[in-house]
């Protein structure tokens, strides 16, 4: 049997992980030469590609022919790099023996690259640290292989993973040195310092003559085979068309099944296989009812295998069945029921998601890690052709043994311009943000790290961004619970509600635009209580979108102007979910984003107003 290398690729959000993994694949020959590629191969999904983002952990493998090991098989995991993502990580770093911890030279470590790093060493992992993109003008390796260091010891590394290896790299470019004078010529640097650095897959006692047992990882369901379950291999050897069962952590058994395909990563694709052996990563088809975190092995096995803790979702988002005088136009999955049934199968593959029915039968209730992963869930169903109302999104806190109200804490690294870090600083700590640390990096630029709630941070990206024309870089990531940091100032500007239903009319608008700003173009459809526009003043207005002009038989100079119109203000969606209010829904459908308030009525706002204060 070929001898294995699992291997994980961990990293800060866009330091250049699938790049990299492009060009493994091409050196080792899993893809033939001269054949076409898509660039960033392993990000396949839509979204992944739209965004320039890693959503879903992928599994590829790689076969190399060492001068004095022999030939064997790496099988590579490109794991997501941003901190909603996170759980995906969490999972993964337990199915491999080593981890390539890829870091910008340029940009140095970052928040996520701190999340990953303790992750993997909680777990005994010996990292390899990649320094990427040293080919660019600005890197400075020498500074960041030295802050890397830094972090390691900061969290506590023991002697043996402090001695890291490090290899200077060009996804890019396609080349990996042991020193930034090396030949640059290709990736062999790397693939020689995985087998000699990373152990062989640990394998329980009994080996291949063992019951089989295996910890599932990843969950995907799939149109032909069903739900297919990842995992690695710990002991014994599978086949296809043999029963199996799957344990819970508890050692309940959930279900027997028959097995209906093994599959096992080769190149970019997913083989059918007959057997594999302990240490190989496959995917089983077959189980119904079997999820993440749960242990499919041999009848009479007993013993599942541990599963760690995730870490707990933080924000919580309200989905419902769209139920605006627009609804079902756009859209063929409209029922509450039809609904349901994809939340809980996203939560059935997605440990880092919860999902809990309300008090009102026809909404749910949508726990994750963050505005980004909740935002990449709704887009995807849109995209299905689902249509949604989504509430705004609130921090999950929870209180201690005496009864304090603890939220969650984030930790807010901030890049940006000398000349706008204290007004970045001055807006972060009005939303109860305290600073940690300031340090200069060079270029003209700061960094700034915070520890503030993570509520502060909904729907500040936007201003964020619009403080410091557009040049800042903000990451976050989850630190702890802590003690309620009090109120919290929400938006300070009103809202334009449209008070009848039909087209808007460009007459209309143009008379409204020294109310505030738009929010529709003309001829956009608009009904009772949806949004139009933002007001120039802190309270809300009720306005008319669909006055036309009154036409008389009166001429004169100037009375027949064309209308001139200001473009209107598009939100993307992560954007309109973060900028609505308590009262207020954004409604969501494949073609359409509108906000809304909850209630259409004017009366009915009225009402409920009374009834709050």
């Amino acid at each position: 049997m070929t001898e294995l290398r699992n291997i994980a690729i961990i990293a800060h959000v866009d330091h250049g992980k699938t790049t990299l993994v492009d060009a493994l694949l091409r050196q080792s020959g899993a893809v033939r030469e001269g054949a076409e590629m898509a660039e960033r191969a392993m990000d396949s999904n839509d979204i992944e590609r739209e965004r320039g983002i890693t959503i879903l952990a992928k599994c590829t493998s790689v076969d190399w022919s060492s001068p004095d090991q022999g030939d064997l098989r790496i099988n590579i995991i490109d794991t997501p790099g941003h901190a909603d993502f996170g759980g995906e990580v969490e999972r993964i770093l337990d199915m491999v023996d080593g981890a390539l911890l890829l870091v910008d030279a340029e940009e140095g470590p970052m928040p996520q690259t701190k999340f990953v790093l303790s992750k993997a060493l909680k777990l005994g992992l010996r990292p390899i640290v990649v320094l990427n993109k040293v080919d660019r003008a600005n890197a400075e390796p020498d500074r960041v292989l030295d802050e890397v260091f830094d972090l390691f010891a900061a969290l506590g590394a023991s002697d043996d993973q402090l001695d890291f290896p490090a290899l200077y790299a060009s996804g890019k470019e396609g080349w990996a040195d042991e020193s930034m004078d090396g030949p640059r010529e290709n990736m062999s640097a790397l693939f020689e310092k995985i087998i000699h650095h990373v152990n062989a897959p640990t394998i329980a006692e009994g080996g291949a003559a063992a019951p089989f047992r295996l910890l599932a990882t990843t969950l995907e369901a799939d149109p032909y085979l069903g739900r297919i379950l990842t995992g690695r291999i710990l002991a014994g050897t599978p086949e296809p068309a043999q029963t199996y069962q799957a344990l819970d952590r508890n050692g309940k058994i959930i279900e027997q099944a028959r097995i209906t395909k093994l599959l096992a990563f080769r190149g970019l694709k997913r083989v059918p296989v007959e057997t594999a052996g302990p240490g190989d990563i496959v995917a089983i088809a077959g189980f119904s009812k079997a999820s993440v975190a749960d242990t499919l092995c041999a009848l009479g096995v007993e013993e599942p295998i541990p599963a760690l803790p995730v870490d707990p979702p933080t924000l919580s988002i309200t989905i419902s069945a769209n139920d605006s005088p627009l609804a079902g136009r756009e859209g063929d999955k409209v029922q509450s029921r039809v609904i349901r049934e994809r939340l809980m199968r996203q939560a059935e593959g997605d440990v880092a998601i919860r999902v809990s029915e309300t008090a009102n039968k026809d909404a749910f209730e949508v726990a994750g890690r963050g505005e980004l992963q909740l935002g990449v869930l709704i887009e995807n169903m849109r995209r299905e052709g689902f249509e949604l109302a989504v509430s705004r999104p609130k921090v999950l806190t929870r209180e201690d043994e005496n009864g304090t109200l603890l939220e969650p804490i984030e930790e807010i690294v901030v890049d940006v311009d000398d000349d706008y870090a204290g007004v970045v600083i001055e807006k972060l700590s009005m939303r109860r943000a305290e600073l940690v640390e300031m340090k200069p990096t060079g270029g003209g630029k700061t960094r700034v790290v915070l520890h503030g709630p993570a509520r502060a941070l909904i729907g500040y990206h936007g201003e964020f961004l619009t403080d410091t024309r557009g040049t800042g870089v903000m990451n976050r990531s989850y630190l702890e619970h802590a003690p309620y940091k009090g109120p919290i100032d929400g938006r300070h500007n009103g809202v334009l509600i449209s008070n009848g239903q039909g087209e808007a009319v460009p007459f209309a608008l143009w008379n409204l635009e020294s109310r505030g700003t738009m929010f529709i173009s003309p001829g956009e459809k608009v009904y009772l209580g949806m949004i139009v526009g933002e007001n120039a003043r802190p309270e809300d207005l009720n306005v008319n979108p669909l006055k036309a002009k009154q036409l008389t038989n009166v001429r004169a100079a100037g009375k027949d102007e064309a209308v001139r119109l200001t473009p209107p203000r598009r939100l993307s969606l992560e954007q309109a979910i973060a900028y609505i209010d308590d009262d207020e829904l954004v409604e969501v459908t494949p073609q359409s984003i509108r906000l809304r308030k909850r209630e259409l009525e004017p009366h009915m706002r009225k009402r409920k107003a009374k009834e709050s204060t």
